[in-house]
This record gives C-alpha cells, sequence and structure tokens, in this order.
C-alpha cells in the first residue's frame, strides 16, 4: 500500500500541521513515510503545501508530480493540483473562497465544508482536523487512534489540553464530508 497525498492552501490553515500528523501516524503504523513541506516566505497568508507519502514498502523518492490524494483548501491550490490527481484518484476539497469547483469526471471528488463546520463548533484552530478527519473517511490509511497520537506528538505539551476538541473535530469531519 502506497499513498501519494498533496494537500495545499494557504499559510495559516494548519496545511504543514495535518501533513505532520498524517506522517506521526504512519510512523506509528510502522510505514514508511516521507514529509516534504512548501511554502513562500510569507508564510501566514501565502501559499503552502506539502507532500506526504505513507507506504508499506520502501519510498524511493519523496518528490512526486502526481497524486493518489489532493487536500485542496483555496482556489489557488485548486488550479495548481487538480490536474496533478492520477486518474481514479481522489480530491477533497473546502467549499470556503472555491469560485471554480473542480471539473474532472476520472475522479472522486469530496467536499468537506471545513471552514463552516469549526465556526459552528466555536473553534476556527480546529479547521485543519476537520479535514483530515474527512480524509480519514474516505481514505482510511491510518487509524484514528494513530491520528490522536500524531496529534500528542506534533502539539507542544502545553497545547495538549486542546486534543479532545481536536478529536471531536476529527469526527465531525467524518460526518460532514460528501461526494460530490
Amino acid at each position: 500500500m502506497t499513498e501519494e497525498i498533496i494537500i495545499a492552501g494557504f499559510g495559516g490553515q494548519g496545511v504543514l500541521s495535518m501533513g505532520k500528523i498524517m506522517a506521526y501516524s504512519g510512523v506509528m503504523e510502522d510505514m514508511e513515510v516521507s514529509w516534504m513541506p512548501s511554502y513562500g516566505p510569507e508564510m501566514r497568508g501565502g501559499t503552502a503545501n506539502v507532500i506526504v507519502i505513507l507506504s508499506t514498502e520502501r519510498i524511493s523518492s519523496p518528490i512526486i508530480r502526481s497524486f493518489d490524494t489532493a487536500i485542496i483548501l483555496n482556489q489557488q491550490s485548486l488550479d495548481k493540483f487538480e490536474g496533478s490527481v492520477k486518474p481514479g484518484g481522489i480530491l477533497i476539497y473546502d467549499g470556503n473562497g472555491i469560485t471554480r469547483h473542480p471539473e474532472r469526471s476520472d475522479i472522486t471528488v469530496y467536499r468537506v465544508d471545513a471552514t463552516e463546520e469549526a465556526v459552528r463548533m466555536k473553534s476556527p484552530k480546529t479547521f485543519n482536523m476537520i479535514v483530515l478527519g474527512g480524509f480519514l473517511k474516505v481514505k482510511p490509511v491510518i487509524r484514528l487512534g494513530n491520528v490522536i497520537k500524531g496529534l500528542k506528538k506534533s502539539l507542544p505539551e502545553r497545547y495538549h489540553n486542546l486534543i479532545p476538541m481536536n478529536e471531536k473535530a476529527l469526527e465531525r469531519g467524518m460526518e460532514i464530508i460528501r461526494e460530490k
């Protein structure tokens, strides 16, 4: 099993931390893992993406140009990466700020309205965990228990009190994701 994933959006949306949590979770499942971030110098508000590869076999290269799954969090990333999803792959996107929706018919497209749900939950910082929960619903390549462990590993200890709220956000993402 190998899952090649691109997560892309604006800096500040939790793109890199979502990828890091996926990577830690994969390590806890004894997978081979690659985490390759890319972001502009302006960070928050600039573009950011991360390539995560989770595999039961050795990973030959962390640099790839086509993906099994794209998790897209803004219009610029949709424009840039929609064509990079392998035929038969998955594209997951948050509808907030999207003006041109995905158009490909050779991939499965899911929408998870994580921005709206994070506002409803009065917890905007859990946006990325809602998206990650949606991903785990459609592609359960890592177990939820290991995602929680990955969250503990990636969050500084002073923020561990937020883990129950993040766990709830993961569950909400699993509930609200919809195929388009």
